[in-house]
């Protein structure tokens, strides 16, 4: 099970040549390309598969440059691409390199988002010694002189790329992997309320059926009403993973001696910083009347009356504490809030739909500010009395997959 497309993010001034370097990866013209300054104004996405890459989504952002006020809200929206990419191209034309670039390179740092620059045009100005002791000044990133109307020069700029692509990207993350072995009874519990797609399973179902199935594991797939049936076979399951939705029910049928914890929790430690993840969850026990809770939703989706972030949450929240506590959802990859510590805990989702280096930097932000900081699965197990059974597969500090693999 693969991690979620590789994000490469595409910056610089205006006219530096950026929409026509994606045009030239993706073999179409994706991004309109214009003498005119200013032509691009949000961010434009486009899914390709490069060679020797795989899968990546190129993102073409605004002039760092551009004028005006509705020039100062693109390059907004230009830097909030920086904290959702795996990595970057800073391209310059013309021997240009000043403060724009400069402060570009400090957000990559900040992120840390790996980065190259690129001296695009060099068909008419190549790139001079003054401008490389310039950039060495404030940047140790390899740069490369190229031109997006030469060809060769596609294959020179996708190797130097792959140079620049954090491991954990070419990496394939198991969910399972490590805490199963071939030909073990694999048990998934997958309700089909109003929240399921119709005619299929929700992602992280599918993702985990594939891992058990990829490690060699005898997988049975049941809904809730047909846990006791199963049971009855006489097979003992090394695992039962469940939606997070039912713990409370699936925990009071299958027995104790039976490892149980959910799809969320599976994707908190793929996706997430699991230990803080775990240390932050018992903070649940200690908010008070009128503190604030945010609850990041990485995707959107029309909701239901059995919406879990929404509605079972929050309601179940006030239920174990007793106390009326304030509720923002912020969906999708949205600007978080400025003042990060006025919530006294932060519950994200499982991030099936984001990429772990944008699902990371959208918590760190909290964790930073010392907010204490959760996931659904793991939520619902504690506010069903079941978090340490629903943690405890694995082990006492899963350190494999936290910030330090990012």
């Amino acid at each position: 099970m693969k991690e979620s497309n590789l994000h490469i993010g595409i910056f610089g001034r205006r006219n530096t040549g950026k929409s026509s370097l994606i045009n030239l990866l993706t073999g179409q013209d994706v991004s309109i390309v214009s003498d005119f300054p200013g032509t691009t104004t949000d961010p434009v996405k486009k899914s390709v598969e490069i060679l020797g890459i795989g899968p990546a989504i190129l993102i073409d952002t605004a002039g760092i440059d551009d004028l005006g006020e509705i020039g100062s809200k693109k390059i907004q929206k230009s830097k909030e691409v920086i904290r959702l990419v795996d990595c970057a191209l800073l391209l310059i034309a013309g021997n240009q390199f000043g403060d724009y670039e400069v402060q570009l390179i400090q957000q990559f740092q900040k992120y840390e988002v790996p980065y190259l620059i690129a001296h695009n045009k060099s068909d008419i100005d190549k790139i001079v010694d003054i401008t490389r002791i310039a950039i060495k000044r404030y940047s140790k990133a390899e740069t490369i002189d190229f031109s997006t109307i030469n060809p060769a020069d596609k294959e020179r700029l996708i190797t130097a790329v792959k140079r620049i692509i954090p491991e954990p990207a070419f990496q394939i993350s198991s969910l399972i992997g490590d805490l199963i072995k071939p030909k073990d009874v694999v048990l998934l519990i997958t309700p089909l309320d109003s929240e399921a797609p119709e005619g299929r399973l929700i992602l992280p179902q599918n993702q985990t059926i594939r891992d058990a199935l990829d490690h060699h594991c005898i997988t049975v797939v049941v809904k809730e009403s047909e846990i006791t049936d199963f049971l009855k076979l006489g097979v003992t399951p090394a695992m039962v993973i469940t939606d997070s939705s039912i713990f409370g029910a699936v925990s009071a049928i299958i027995p104790e001696e039976i490892p149980l914890t959910s799809f969320s929790i599976l994707f908190a430690r793929l996706k997430g910083n699991f230990d803080a993840f775990r240390k932050g969850t018992p903070h649940i026990s200690n908010l008070s009347e009128g503190d604030s809770v945010l609850i990041l939703e990485s995707c959107t989706h029309q909701t239901s009356c059995e919406d879990i972030g929404r509605i079972k949450i929050p309601m179940l929240l006030q239920q174990f504490t007793g106390k009326k506590l304030h509720f923002t959802m912020i969906a999708g990859l949205s600007e978080l809030p400025r003042n990060v510590s006025d919530y006294s805990i932060v519950i994200q989702c499982g991030g099936c739909m984001v990429t772990r280096k944008q699902l990371i930097n959208r918590i760190n932000s909290f964790i930073g500010a010392g907010v204490p900081v959760t996931n659904y699965g793991m939520t619902l197990a504690y506010l069903h009395g079941i978090f340490e059974r629903a943690t405890a597969i694995f082990g006492e500090a899963d350190d494999q997959l936290t910030t330090s693999d990012v």
